[in-house]
């Protein structure tokens, strides 16, 4: 029986790796590992308030892992940071660690590179699958999801805060990945066959965020349509938890 700890973000690859995951009896989950910003109380990259991500685990029946990061971190504060927690989680014998990457080469090496240097494995359940195929399934299967982050060099802020349905897949842009792989989005899952009920939320306010861009475009998930820019600028759909 392989132990592992699965890095969630929230979004719906993670959760249909997940799904995957937990149909395999030769691989048990212990926890969620999930990278939250310290001073927003938010999910990294997605900015999902805490209190959903919670809520998410409770409903699928795992612990969450929170690891803390500043603001703006650097690479090696990061790298520091998550090495710290790789090594606490492998004190607890664990020997694997999940992602829901499907097909960067450069971060599915990073992470497995950095992995190894805390004598943990890397596993890919979605690695190489198709991404239209993919989305497909995720919703065949009953899953749901809003996106809540858009990467405004790729799509309009009209499409945060939209549940991804046919008619979402069909106003995408033909540059845009179906599964937003390279970054163009990021998702919220809400409900679907590994969660005991729905997660509910109401829709806040969108906001305008811009970042400097990293130096290297091997620094962070990032991918550019042309010359790298100065600044990467995203839309953020806020998501209040809600009653039923």
């Amino acid at each position: 029986m392989i132990k592992s700890v699965f890095n969630w973000s929230g979004g719906k690859d993670s959760a249909l790796a997940l799904y995957h995951v937990m149909q395999d009896e030769e691989i048990h989950v212990d926890r969620l590992m999930t990278t939250v910003n310290e001073a927003y109380q938010r999910v990294s990259m997605h900015g999902v308030r805490r209190e959903l991500l919670q809520a998410q685990a409770r409903s699928i029946g795992l612990q969450v892992d929170e690891l803390l990061l500043p603001e703006m971190p650097s690479m090696d504060t990061y790298n520091q940071l998550m090495g710290d927690k790789m090594r606490e989680i492998k004190d607890a014998d664990i020997t694997h660690s999940i992602f829901g990457d499907i097909f960067l080469e450069d971060l599915k090496k990073y992470r497995e590179e950095k992995l190894a240097e805390a004598g943990l494995k890397a596993l890919f359940p979605l690695w190489k699958r198709n991404t239209t195929e993919l989305i497909h399934e995720f919703l065949d299967l009953g899953f749901k999801t809003v996106v809540v982050c858009v990467k405004t060099e790729l799509l309009p802020k009209e499409f945060a805060g939209r549940v991804i349905d046919e008619d979402f897949l069909k106003d995408l842009p033909s540059s845009v990945d179906p599964c937003g792989e390279n970054g163009e989005f990021h998702t919220f899952v809400f409900d679907g066959p590994i969660f005991s009920s729905p997660v509910h939320f109401a829709l806040g306010d969108k906001v305008f965020r811009s970042y400097e861009a990293p130096k290297d475009k091997k620094e962070g998930c990032y991918s550019f349509s042309h010359e790298q820019p100065k600044e990467i600028g995203f839309y953020f759909q806020d998501l209040k938890p809600a009653e039923k």
